[in-house]
């Protein structure tokens, strides 16, 4: 996915956007329904990664589509949306996917097929556009330092996040709660909370305001925190459905922010940094917990998320610092008019 989602932003200077989401289209249907006709693992191995080339290829697009063609509030709602429908749609492919596979194992692999009708609706309903083509001036221009800060936000969100998904089955033997088929149905939790706050992101944006990361972030370390504790099911359940509450939240405000911080012929590229971040974090979630684990010679989950949870904490206090000190430097703007106006 990494490396292809670099190759998007290269490739939406050469052609049009809608081009390049059918390119990606076909790449996806190629990659996700192949490998059950494979006679071998390494082939199905090959198609895995031919479907991941085709991900990098859709996933930056589906954000910056919605960069181009929507603004103020309506921006924000389609990020929300585009936010809940993902996960929405894990939470509906799992459980087809689960169906199928009850009639045998090369069945699930059609659950990409929905990948049809979603070219059918870009085909038809998709603009054109017009191939993305930076100013002659503005062609060297870097992508900004604090792109890379909101990424690297961003990636570390999802390795807290994903503690959850790889963790689960193995916190709920050792806490002797419950076993593999009551993991699966808590982590559907988590795209249930992330649901729940994309669709009312507007509306959670305009009460928390400038507060909303902080408080987020804090919405995802006290469900940690308490999960290093209980040994309740239902509180298992809540706090899961709370952190991703938050992450359902996290994600689309912090990548608004990243692209409103570059010019609009960056966009392409500011998505592809910030998605190579994201998956980076993803894969490097079990590796970290398990090195800081052997390390502190801990090997319960609880540990893992209790250091989770302070970390969340530590990283709450310093956003509120900063957003202090970028809420007293507006205020004093406002007070002071500038030199070219008095």
């Amino acid at each position: 996915i990494i490396p292809f989602t670099f190759l998007t932003s290269y490739l939406t200077t050469k052609l049009s956007k809608r081009t390049v989401v059918i390119i990606g289209l076909g790449v996806y249907l190629i990659g996700g329904v192949g490998p059950q006709f494979m006679p071998t693992i390494e082939l199905l191995i090959l198609f895995r990664l031919i479907l991941g080339a085709g991900v990098g290829i859709l996933m930056p697009l589906s954000e910056s589509l919605i960069y181009d063609y929507f603004t103020g509030k309506e921006r924000v709602k389609m990020m929300g949306y585009n936010s809940a429908f993902s996960n929405f749609g894990g939470i509906i492919t799992m459980l087809i996917a689960g169906w199928l596979a009850t009639f045998s194992w090369q069945q699930p692999f059609n659950v990409y097929l929905l990948g049809l009708l979603i070219f059918v609706l870009v085909f038809f309903y998709l603009p054109p556009g017009e191939i993305t083509q930076p100013p002659q001036h503005e062609r060297n221009l870097k992508i900004p330092l604090a792109v890379y800060g909101y990424s690297i936000a961003m990636g570390a969100i999802i390795l807290a996040y994903y503690a959850v998904a790889t963790n689960m089955a193995l916190y709920l033997e050792q806490t002797n709660l419950g076993g593999s088929a009551l993991a699966g149905m808590i982590i559907s939790f988590a795209a249930i909370g992330g649901m729940m706050t994309s669709l009312f992101l507007v509306q959670v944006m305009a009460v928390l305001k400038d507060f909303l990361v902080p408080v987020m972030l804090s919405a995802m370390a006290i469900p940690f925190l308490v999960l290093s504790f209980t040994n309740s099911v239902p509180v298992v359940m809540i706090s899961v459905c709370f952190i991703g509450f938050a992450q359902g939240s996290l994600f689309p405000v912090l990548t608004m922010k990243a692209l409103n911080s570059v010019k609009l012929h960056q966009t392409d590229k500011t998505i592809a940094v910030a998605t190579a971040f994201i998956f980076s974090g993803q894969f490097l979630s079990p590796l970290v917990l398990d090195t800081i684990s052997k390390i502190a010679n801990q090997t319960a989950i609880r540990f893992q998320f209790a250091v989770l949870s302070v970390s969340i904490l530590i990283s709450v206090v310093i956003v509120l610092v900063c957003t202090h000190k970028a809420l007293a430097k507006k205020r004093e703007v406002k007070k002071c008019p500038s030199t070219s106006l008095r």
